[in-house]
């Protein structure tokens, strides 16, 4: 009769150990995808400013619109020894229209080094109409000491931003770029 007292708890706590560790696992599987999940979910959503991709600017831009305009911002991470900044400051453009910016990336620095860029769109609700053709974003640039290179952004407004009751009120977005270090560059 003990025994069968101490079979029935043996059970018990196997039972409590296997759905623990079910438990842990799935935390650190959830853990290690939750970042891409993350990034697909702001791709189909807009959210956080996330832009969207597309493969050409419409035929013809809304021309009886107010054009908007486009700040464009730069940084670099202090961690990356790099000048970064755009030729323009700013662009104007009207939803529909294709325009192409250019960042200049510039290795200050003493040895070769490696950056990759981050962006985003401010305000955050102007993301889903962003349309980016071409982009540097997320590509490792390798510079030399003194080497410089020109980055173009190609990208329009999609031109239903003027009919959403959440967007009537932008009259600038700011397009921010931030390098930083690519990781597993040591220099």
């Amino acid at each position: 009769m003990h025994n069968q007292g101490k079979d029935q708890r043996d059970k018990t706590n196997n039972r409590l150990l296997f759905v623990v560790a079910v438990v842990v696992m799935s935390m650190v599987g959830l853990a290690y995808a939750s970042v891409p999940l993350y990034k697909l979910f702001c791709q189909v959503t807009g959210f956080g400013g996330t832009t969207q991709i597309a493969t050409q600017a419409p035929e013809q831009a809304l021309l009886t619109v107010e054009p908007l305009a486009v700040r464009l911002d730069a940084n670099v991470n202090p961690q990356l020894n790099w000048s970064f900044v755009p030729i323009e400051q700013e662009v104007s453009l009207k939803p529909g229209e294709e325009v192409t910016a250019i960042y200049r990336a510039t290795n200050i620095g003493t040895m070769p080094s490696t950056g990759t860029a981050t962006f985003n769109v401010t305000p955050q609700k102007a993301g889903p109409y962003f349309m980016k053709i071409e982009c540097f974003c997320f590509t490792e640039q390798t510079l030399q000491p003194g080497e410089s290179i020109d980055m173009p952004v190609r990208f329009f407004l999609d031109s239903e931003i003027v009919s959403d009751i959440n967007t009537s009120d932008i009259d600038e977005i700011v397009l921010s770029y931030t390098f930083f270090k690519a990781m597993g560059n040591s220099s």
